[in-house]
């Protein structure tokens, strides 16, 4: 399933396709949307970005690494519908 991912704004051209893209991180880099990130597993939270519209999934279970109501890590998760993300 695809789903239209929202990034500070713009729409990115690519639609992500969990058959492609394991982690919605891995999907920003492959559409060259710079993402700050340490563990890409969780843990750190450094990837840390805030959830603007739609709904995710942690593929893996909960993550480790502290996070709002309001917030996502890209490492972890993938998108369960259309997403509106804010990565500082």
């Amino acid at each position: 399933m695809s789903h239209k991912v929202k990034v500070n704004g713009e729409v990115v051209e690519q639609a992500f396709d969990n058959l492609i893209h394991k982690t919605t991180l891995e999907f920003l880099e492959a559409n060259q949307v710079e993402v700050h990130y340490h563990c890409r597993d969780g843990f750190c939270g450094a990837c840390r970005a805030v959830l603007n519209a739609g709904e995710v999934t942690y593929h893996k279970g909960e993550p480790l690494a502290f996070i709002r109501d309001n917030e996502i890590l890209p490492c972890y998760c993938i998108p369960k519908s259309d997403i509106d993300i804010t990565i500082e």
